[in-house]
């Protein structure tokens, strides 16, 4: 005798996954516990450094390579060029130190001139946004 025929057991897996999903189903609140200090911590992340979020501004790259390197070059940079802001943009696997915020790319070029005398590799650069 046959215990029950393929019908009849497809339309038995078909009801019991469908009561089994009913059953396992999670609900759809939740709950997010953030302590007040990450909001505080993140504005004043924002104010030290605003510079870190991609604009359309021209921006020249002094250097590329291993982070270590980055911040001594970022160091003597500013010491060198105080009026340049500059900061150091982490693209896996290298570390780069860019400088300036420039509107224009002739205002960008200008400086690219007098940079080039102290740094090798250095290149005019607009990130993307």
């Amino acid at each position: 005798m046959r215990f029950l025929r393929p019908n009849y057991l497809l339309l038995l897996v078909v009801v019991l996954s469908t009561i089994t999903t009913k059953i396992c189903a999670q609900s759809s609140n939740l709950t997010v516990n953030e302590d007040p200090k990450f909001q505080q911590l993140l504005s004043e992340k924002r104010k030290s450094n605003p510079n870190l979020t991609y604009n359309d501004r021209y921006k020249i790259q002094i250097f590329n390579g291993v982070s270590e390197v980055a911040k001594k070059t970022l160091t003597e940079f500013k010491q060198e060029y105080k009026n340049l802001d500059g900061t150091i943009i982490f693209n896996t696997p290298n570390y780069k130190v860019w400088v300036g915020n420039f509107r224009t790319r002739m205002e960008a070029e200008r400086h690219l001139v007098d940079i080039k005398k102290k740094y090798k590799s250095v290149f005019l650069i607009k990130p993307n946004k």
